[in-house]
């Protein structure tokens, strides 16, 4: 075009393309309704292992889709996969959506850590792994670990070990009240009523370093291979397991090995998430006044949970139970 016909120009000759920034996008997402369905069983590094329709012989390895953002996927949780799900080697899916969790276990640093930390979801019981002796065992962090249970939807298990270095008898009778079932292992024999309570289940074990969990696994799944180490001299124990990770066991089901712990914090439950996991207190708990710990007297003394000993609808041995396991949430007693 010659210099002077420039002025014969109007907007309706300028063309501009629109920036990346002002073009219309649409917010409509795909459904992915031919996503497969499949169990997380492992995490490393923003890489999720996942085994396709829980089959433990269809391993894949997938990374998190964008539009799930920031979305927590742990060990343990039901998701969709698209892409490559053959498991090939190099060959990597993508996780699209994560399924409704049926329950969730949670734990905090401490009791002043306002950041909860995912452990496993959608386990149907946690098996809290406790020696007898060398390291002995510690009560308050029995009682965090139910709290933890009754409140994310968890059924929990007591597991003794070392039982051939100490009576478990003591211990068992401080819990009787509460009706929590147990197993009772030692190093001299196989742990078969341990293979019975896991069996055609997905558990989830939990415990302090050194009090034999990664040992216990070893024996149920002889493939795990995982690491064990000596319980130092002083009876803290090294962490020999440095993740959560899904290992499926030989006659149906999953275990859990999670990293062995020194606390296990509560900051995210309240002493009404215990008391409602308690059905014959949970109505006169409603009548408690607002604030109330439930601890009863001094700390609580027009807690209403005692008249519901008093008229003989709760067993005094639960209530004392209940309030045990409030005082250690309420950091009342040492974990």
């Amino acid at each position: 075009m010659a210099r002077s016909d420039w002025r014969k120009l109007d907007e309706s000759d300028v063309r501009v393309r629109p920036g990346k920034g002002t073009r219309p996008r649409s917010k409509r997402r795909p459904a992915h309704a031919d996503a497969a369905p499949a169990m997380v069983t492992a995490v490393d590094r923003g890489r999720w292992t996942c085994a396709v329709e829980a089959d433990p012989g269809r391993a894949v390895t997938a990374m998190r889709a964008r539009e799930l953002g920031r979305t927590p996927v742990v060990v343990g949780d039901r998701v969709g996969l698209v892409g490559d799900v053959s498991g090939k080697p190099d060959t990597l899916a993508r996780i699209v959506r994560v399924e409704e969790r049926t329950s969730l276990l949670r734990r905090t640093a401490d009791d002043t850590d306002p950041y909860e930390r995912v452990v496993v979801a959608n386990a149907e019981q946690l098996l809290i792994v406790t020696s007898l002796a060398d390291p002995p065992p510690r009560t308050g962090f029995i009682d965090r670990c139910l709290a933890a249970c009754y409140t994310g939807g968890l059924e929990p298990v007591l597991c003794l070990t070392k039982a051939d270095l100490a009576d478990p008898g003591e211990l068992l009778a401080s819990y009787a009240d509460l009706d929590v079932p147990a197993v009772v292992t030692r190093y001299d024999e196989e742990p078969e009523g341990l293979r019975e309570q896991l069996q055609g289940r997905v558990s989830a074990l939990v415990g302090h370093s050194g009090v034999g969990k990664s040992t216990l696994v070893n024996r149920i799944v002889p493939d795990a291979r995982l690491a064990t180490g000596e319980v130092s001299a002083v009876g803290k124990g090294r962490h020999t397991s440095v993740s959560a990770i899904a290992l499926p066991l030989p006659d149906g089901g999953w275990v859990i090995d999670t990293p062995g712990v020194r606390s296990f914090g509560l900051a995210h439950v309240t002493a009404d998430d215990i008391v409602m996991s308690f059905p014959e207190f949970a109505e006169a708990a409603e009548e408690c006044p607002s604030g109330c710990g439930h601890l009863g007297p001094p700390d609580d003394p027009d807690c209403a949970l005692d008249e519901v000993v008093e008229d003989g609808q709760a067993r005094p041995g639960r209530l004392a139970s209940l309030r045990r396991l409030l005082a250690s949430r309420a950091g009342l007693e040492q974990p």
